[in-house]
């Protein structure tokens, strides 16, 4: 997941870093390997510090990656001070970097992880190298809190869990049609 996180990067980089004059030449490449970094990292430290709900929300694209989003917030916070801090850029300058890309980067990576058409990257990838591999419970726990919106709740119970799991994989669309409606597939 790294790997896509960098590339998407890279791409939009182009414009928010190596095009920026306030981004010295020499440092364009470590401050773009600081961004995606920060912005995994920065996902990790939300979803640890149990702030699951709203990084869920992102992922599933109930909000959009456009710098009202508190996901989006935070993560050009943490790239502005991380910019500020290693490559001595201004605030004005490493906001304006932070600013251009993050939105972009998280919008491209959720909607990418989200198409079936792109292949080798799925939503899991991206849970997975949130919550360290290990499918963090909280994750789960927001999936199950969230899941009757999404008509996740096969069997009426009020939580989502394996019976509804096991219930859905006897309907038509099987454990894939579950996954796709909470991922909007």
């Amino acid at each position: 997941m790294f790997e896509q996180l960098t590339q998407l990067v890279q791409q939009f980089g182009q414009d928010a870093v190596v095009k920026n004059d306030a981004v010295p030449n020499e440092q364009n490449e470590a401050v773009m390997n600081e961004a995606s970094s920060s912005i995994l990292d920065g996902l990790k430290n939300m979803v640890a510090e149990g702030n699951v709900s709203d990084v869920a929300s992102l992922i599933n694209g109930s909000t959009t990656a456009d710098s009202s989003n508190p996901v989006v917030q935070k993560l050009k916070e943490q790239l502005t001070g991380n910019l500020g801090e290693k490559f001595g850029l201004s605030g004005d300058a490493a906001s304006g970097v932070a600013g251009n890309l993050i939105p972009k980067v998280l919008g491209s990576l959720v909607g990418n992880a989200k198409d079936p058409n792109h292949k080798g990257f799925e939503v899991s990838d991206l849970v997975n190298a949130i919550s360290g591999g290990k499918g963090n419970s909280g994750l789960m726990d927001a999936v199950s809190q969230y899941g009757g919106q999404f008509g996740l709740d096969q069997n009426a119970d009020g939580k989502v869990d394996m019976s509804d799991a096991m219930a859905a994989v006897g309907k038509k669309g099987g454990i894939g049609g579950l996954l796709g409606k909470l991922f909007g597939r």
